[in-house]
């Protein structure tokens, strides 16, 4: 990779910000799943039976930080990124039913109340670090939704309108990167805007 052109300089955001393609009813949300569930889940537009429904499964509408956890499409069980379009009013109730996947003195409950409510949601809020196009930290964060229970059946049977096999992007995306020319990638990452969640976001620290 050609460390002499900079990659370009990204603007100040805010620390804790839900950033994600998104249309007037629908957002969009990354996975990475293995060829056997991620090619079928794109042919028809479903997640297929072998899809556990009883487990919890993490979304990401952060498209940089899909490419870092699933390295651009390279990890083992990683290998098919898919682009799923799930309806707002169900990302939003995932946001208002969530706990945060960590307890933060001052900001949640006390640690048993947390706890409780930790077991007890069918979602989770998690901040990481964002990802730039060298898949380096940011200063900022970037959410995942854990949905487990009722959020996992809710969003495989009733929340997904479409789902998109996107790793031909990410692949031609990290090409780019590799050889140097990060504003061609950059001109094809997804725009991603600040999601108006407002205060759902239950997990975000203030600040």
């Amino acid at each position: 990779m050609s460390s002499s052109v900079p990659l370009p300089l990204p603007l100040p955001r805010p620390r804790h910000e839900i950033r994600a393609a998104y249309s007037a009813s629908t957002i969009t949300v990354y996975q990475a799943y293995p060829p056997h569930l991620g090619l079928p889940a794109a042919r028809d537009g479903r997640f297929p039976a072998a899809w556990k429904r009883e487990r919890m499964t993490w979304v990401k509408p952060s498209f940089l930080w899909m490419m870092y956890r699933c390295g651009w499409g390279t990890k083992e069980g990683q290998e098919v990124v898919l682009a799923i379009e799930i309806e707002r009013h169900g990302f939003d109730w995932a946001l208002r039913e969530a706990c945060p996947s960590s307890h933060t003195p001052g900001v949640n409950a006390d640690r048993a109340t947390w706890q409780r409510e930790l077991r007890r949601a069918p979602a989770r809020v998690q901040w990481d670090p964002e990802r730039d196009l060298r898949l380096e930290r940011l200063p900022h964060r970037s959410l995942q939704l854990g949905l487990r229970g009722e959020a996992v059946r809710r969003y495989a049977d009733e929340w997904t309108v479409g789902i998109r096999d996107v790793t031909p992007l990410a692949h031609e995306i990290h090409a780019l990167v590799r050889g140097g020319d990060p504003d061609a990638a950059s001109r094809l990452l997804p725009e991603e805007r600040p999601y108006p969640a407002g205060d759902e976001a239950v997990g975000r620290p203030r600040g």
